[in-house]
């Protein structure tokens, strides 16, 4: 089985659609993905409301967060 994330454009047109009242699944046939992944992805970066600038912002941090460091890092040569 194979996904794909979001793209900037998608997390846009999410947005608009969800402030035009439109359901889960409305949305998630427009966009043509699964209405679960749409409700994840509005309560994964939903305060308030979805803003796709900011759940962009929280998935690029959120990449950079789950790569390892790396073995030649420099808290790995403090230790040694």
């Amino acid at each position: 089985m194979s996904y794909s994330h979001f793209t900037t454009f998608e997390r846009g047109r999410l947005e608009a659609l969800n402030k035009l009242g439109w359901s889960i699944r409305k949305i998630a046939l427009e966009l043509n993905r699964h209405h679960s992944t749409i409700a994840r992805e509005l309560n994964r970066n939903s305060t308030k409301e979805y803003a796709s600038e900011v759940a962009q912002d929280k998935y690029v941090e959120r990449r950079k967060a789950c790569k390892p460091t790396g073995k030649w890092s420099a808290s790995w040569q403090r230790g040694h």
